[in-house]
């Protein structure tokens, strides 16, 4: 048996891979041994993440997972460069804040547009290049992480688009778990609290921060570095029997039985 995560071998796609916890991500996976695969909509954050990395183990796609036909041409574009894909993290996504009173229905559609149908976009194109290799004979064709976020098992005030887009999450989650079990295809969601990323700076300002800390057992935010282990390990050996979960990767901001 394993004594550390190992990912040595494995092509892993990574969607929003150019920034913040998408970045994490990638170097995390690249220092497990992966050869990753990054898709992000920013070219310039996307090159970065590259050059870090190094372009011997990693390669970037600019684009947008709303838009089906990229997602499919680059699943297969993915598949030709590297000669196999092994995982996913569909970590994509993005926020638009707003009371709900105060919600524009465009603002409500963009981060459900991203969130949950970006995602479900991607673990389609994914999945039918997953559930061919397991018809041709391959016994553990690839896994799936869904970033999901505490957000949506708790609610959240002033986001009601993203608690919605990362419940939805969830249930895209166990969906496509107790489909795909058959082929041997695992698909499990991680749970984020407050991550120190761009995308909350506002809301981890002075306003709200010892509101959000005093409700951490562990009594601080995470970073993307934290997040990255837990996550990586998902599409590991050390998980082959784990599907259908969620896991909170938050200090505890949620707890359930």
């Amino acid at each position: 048996m394993q004594s550390k995560i190992s990912l040595q071998g494995r092509i892993i796609l990574i969607t929003g891979g150019g920034q913040g916890i998408g970045r994490a991500l990638a170097q995390y996976a690249a220092s497990m041994g992966a050869h990753v695969a990054l898709i992000d909509i920013d070219s310039g954050a996307l090159a970065e993440t590259v050059d870090m990395i190094g372009e011997d183990r990693s390669k970037g796609y600019v684009g947008d997972i709303t838009d089906e036909q990229f997602v499919k041409s680059t699943v297969e574009a993915i598949v030709e460069n590297f000669g196999d894909l092994h995982g996913l993290i569909n970590n994509a996504g993005i926020v638009r804040p707003a009371m709900i009173h105060k919600m524009t229905l465009s603002q409500w559609h963009q981060v459900l547009d991203v969130n949950l149908t970006g995602s479900f976009i991607c673990l389609s194109a994914v999945g039918r290049y997953f559930i061919d290799k397991a018809k041709k004979g391959d016994t553990n064709p690839g896994s799936i992480v869904n970033v999901s976020s505490d957000a949506g098992r708790r609610g959240t005030m002033g986001q009601i688009n993203y608690g919605a887009s990362k419940s939805g999450v969830l249930g895209l989650t166990m969906s496509a778990a107790r489909e795909w079990g058959r082929y041997n295809i695992n698909v499990n969601s991680v749970c984020f609290g407050m991550v120190e990323t761009s995308m909350t700076e506002t809301i981890r300002g002075d306003k709200f921060r010892d509101s959000y800390i005093k409700q951490i057992p562990l009594g601080r935010f995470s970073t993307p570095e934290d997040v990255a282990p837990a996550t990586c390990m998902l599409l590991s050996e050390m998980a082959s029997y784990i599907t259908g979960q969620h896991l909170s990767i938050s200090g505890g901001f949620h707890m359930s039985a």
